[in-house]
């Protein structure tokens, strides 16, 4: 095990010394926050202060802040975990796989050196945006979030993760190259803020997209992050109208909804874990297989 927390912290060390790719693995959670402070803010209040005369203007604002922060940190979880498996692709590239095969390291410990190092890059850049975000609706809105829903939070940062690392690990375990490998993640870059409900609420697109997004676990996991945060500014938001929260929820993704059924909490922890499970192994099974 001393083998592989070695091999771990080598490339904890590789990734965070490129101070660049940190930046960019956050490009897309940034792009988010930028729309929202210079655009889509104002947009997304004053919609909701249509719908709702009679709310006070700080709960409206309070509630699209919460959340968009919910947003950006599920996107967080998703993008820094495949921004820091550029170490493994750096690695095939240059040839250093060559290396590690005459060296006295196992395949099964730098496999999971690989696995383990991508969940804690994802683990600390998430809970360092969770920071900032709390922070930032504290000081600006006058939120706190309470100690039972920001530990739940906490349990859903760490399982999306760890889904969303062993995922990313096998789609990247097909590249070959820094070039695919940047290509990718601007792709994923560009279009999770879509697939996770986070640049426009899910209520907006087509029904049929609708269904499949929330289908997805990028969305899924958005909304395990947004029923924490929003629990208390929604409740505030609609005051005496709590039959208005069932049809907001769905609209803004804060629960997801496919074929005219609710998706379960339960569901999505299930399905999050069998993420986990299966592209472990699948990403194991790839990795070694490109040391033999």
């Amino acid at each position: 095990m001393r083998l592989v927390l070695t091999i771990t912290a080598r490339n904890l060390r590789l990734f965070f010394r490129d101070r660049a790719g940190v930046v960019f693995s956050l490009m897309g959670a940034l792009i988010v926050f930028l729309l929202y402070a210079l655009f889509l803010s104002d947009l997304q209040v004053r919609s909701i202060a249509a719908s709702f005369p009679d709310a006070d203007a700080s709960d409206v604002r309070a509630f699209v802040d919460t959340w968009m922060f919910a947003g950006i940190i599920a996107m967080t979880s998703i993008t820094t975990s495949l921004g820091a498996l550029a170490v493994f692709v750096e690695d095939v590239a240059s040839g250093r796989f060559r290396d590690f095969m005459v060296s006295p390291i196992r395949r099964w410990q730098l496999v999971l050196g690989y696995l383990l190092a991508t969940v804690v890059v994802a683990l600390v850049m998430t809970t360092v945006v969770l920071g900032a975000s709390i922070a930032y609706l504290f000081l600006i809105d006058g939120v706190t979030i309470g100690v039972f829903p920001l530990a739940l939070t906490m349990f859903w940062i760490v399982l999306s993760c760890v889904a969303f690392a062993a995922l990313w690990a096998f789609v990247v375990s097909f590249l070959r190259s820094t070039a695919a490998f940047s290509a990718l993640a601007t792709v994923v870059g560009t279009i999770i803020g879509f697939l996770a409900g986070a640049f426009i609420a899910i209520g907006l697109f087509p029904a049929g997209v609708r269904d499949i997004v929330n289908a997805l676990p990028f969305a899924q996991s958005a909304m395990l992050m947004r029923q924490q945060f929003t629990e208390e500014s929604l409740r505030a938001l609609v005051g005496d109208q709590p039959e208005a929260i069932a049809p907001l929820s769905e609209f803004y993704g804060i629960t997801a909804v496919v074929g005219g059924a609710v998706v379960p909490v339960p569901l999505v922890v299930a399905l999050l874990l069998a993420y986990a499970l299966a592209f472990t192994a699948l990403a194991a099974w790839r990795i070694r297989s490109r040391l033999e």
